[in-house]
């Protein structure tokens, strides 16, 4: 991987014509995308707001995110690359791949062809560069921006020491924050710690994606290794006639071909996920390069990859000689369809307008409330939170989520809830060492520490660790309030059951114990 540390403000600056020292940022709806050192020195980072950063860094030039001046100005570097190894990939603009057994052959040894390649950037686009070289792409980019060689076999070695934040890469499109918020809280702090867990138990608790980012953390790839030779008849071409040499024109071209390339893929239950682009200029030269995306690539996707370079070629100092008059597209690398499951909303437009008739002529045929959407709001336990509305209402939470909840029940939430108007109502004992029931006074203090629980009269268990208890909300009548209070415990395992211990949220109310969630 040859990586160009904060490309985006590097090209912002060099658009403007400014020299990239002083305090630089590029802004996204109003938080800050990519920062220069200098900013960070000042205390700026990315995703903060753009006011506060100001403020922290009163010098700083703000530059408004755009991604075609980004991949137009990146596309010098990937061509200064390409004169030294053939087969160049551009991941986004600031990242580009280079399969590393030519130039290592070539030039005697990775650590030359490193050398080498950062030497030929900065003489040819005077842009400075890391290198990072691996076995896979996940951990070529981690090694690129350490600038570092991680030796055959050593994924897992390089990973383990790293933190859980690098699996989340939202300038590659890939969004898990809030997984990796989730597994801080959890004491997993690391990439060792995270794929030292059971890929069962990580699918089971936190879902596919979180498994997709398990592999990574143990150095392997998201998806198996499954490369598909495409049909021929799925490339596709058009012939421009006039040629064309405008940036608008070529972005009407584009987005075409997009929904062609897409509509023929999908027939055949195909991804892409590496896209070449070839275009034909009317003096007969010939312009291509290789695209490649971690997550399949869709209509927009795609238009925007073939938006950006054809700026890049059509803006550059080395410009084709003559218009455009053919453009095609290739579908380079393909994934079969069992590796890209996406979720009911994660189709596109057109099929959430599909999606969403269909659940509209259930309503006509069981009533509208056949089909429940469920929106989440603020509350003290997982029950309060949950709403169910009837799709095509309005999506009004049942309390707003940012006001202040004294008491409520920390992350992660019970995978169970047991307890609520549909839910089924469990008893429980709660004791303690000295085999009396554990009370909760007004003031929310235990009477003593919780020492054995009994669910449903069940065999005692013996506690392994609890937390708590936090106060729940308190019903008023004419007779006075009814108090409540919440109290998470692990249980030790019991003799008849094979998945060991259990952690239970239980819930105290009217002087007894009820369950009120479970975690798997």
């Amino acid at each position: 991987m040859v990586w160009c540390p904060d490309w985006p403000v590097v090209a912002a600056a060099a658009q403007a014509g400014l020299d990239p020292g002083p305090p630089v940022a590029v802004v996204s709806a109003n938080r800050v995308v990519a920062c220069s050192a200098t900013a960070r020195a000042d205390g700026v980072r990315r995703g903060m707001r753009r006011r506060e950063a100001q403020s922290r860094c009163p010098e700083l030039t703000v530059f408004d995110d755009d991604p075609v001046r980004d991949a137009r100005l990146f596309e010098p570097v990937a061509a200064a690359v390409e004169e030294l190894a053939v087969g160049v990939e551009v991941i986004r603009p600031g990242l580009v791949a280079v399969p590393a057994r030519g130039p290592a052959g070539y030039f005697r040894g990775v650590e030359q062809a490193a050398e080498r390649l950062v030497d030929q950037v900065a003489v040819r686009t005077g842009v400075e560069c890391q290198v990072g070289v691996a076995d896979g792409m996940f951990v070529a980019i981690l090694a690129a921006h350490r600038g570092v060689v991680v030796p055959p076999g050593g994924n897992a070695e390089f990973l383990a020491p790293l933190s859980v934040r690098e699996l989340h890469r939202p300038g590659e499109g890939v969004d898990r924050g809030e997984l990796v918020d989730l597994l801080r809280r959890l004491g997993l702090r690391s990439l060792g710690a995270f794929a030292q867990l059971s890929p069962h138990d990580v699918a089971s608790r936190f879902g596919a994606d979180a498994l997709l980012a398990h592999r990574l953390a143990g150095g392997l790839e998201e998806r198996p290794a499954v490369r598909r030779t495409p049909p021929a008849d799925l490339s596709v071409s058009q012939v421009l006639d006039p040629p064309i040499d405008r940036i608008d024109a070529a972005a009407f071209v584009a987005r075409g071909l997009a929904e062609r390339l897409t509509a023929g893929l999908a027939a055949h239950g195909l991804g892409c996920t590496r896209l070449g682009i070839t275009a034909s200029t009317a003096t007969g030269e010939e312009l291509h390069r290789v695209w490649r995306c971690a997550e399949p690539l869709t209509t927009p996707g795609i238009a925007d990859r073939v938006r950006w370079q054809l700026d890049g070629w059509l803006r550059q100092r080395s410009r084709p000689t003559g218009p455009v008059s053919v453009l095609r597209l290739e579908p380079d690398e393909l994934v079969a369809g069992q590796f890209l499951q996406h979720s009911l909303w994660r189709g596109g437009q057109a099929e959430d307008e599909r999606a969403g008739r269909a659940l509209v002529h259930v309503q006509g045929l069981l009533g509208p409330r056949a089909v429940l959407v469920p929106v989440l709001g603020g509350g003290r336990g997982p029950a309060d939170r949950v709403r169910l509305v009837p799709w095509g209402d309005e999506l009004t939470p049942p309390a707003g989520a940012d006001a202040p909840w004294p008491g409520r029940l920390p992350a992660p939430s019970p995978s169970t809830v047991l307890s609520g108007p549909a839910g089924l109502s469990v008893p429980a004992r709660v004791l303690d060492a000295e085999g009396a029931e554990v009370r909760i006074s007004d003031r929310f203090v235990l009477s003593g520490g919780p020492a054995r629980v009994v669910v449903a009269g069940g065999r005692p268990r013996a506690v392994r660790g609890w937390a708590g208890p936090w106060p729940a909300e308190e019903h008023w009548w004419e007779g006075g309030a009814r108090q409540r209070a919440r109290l998470q415990v692990l249980l030790d395992a019991d003799d008849s059951e094979v998945d060991g211990e259990t952690a239970l949220l239980l819930v105290r109310e009217n002087d007894n114990w009820t369950v009120e969630g479970v975690y798997d």
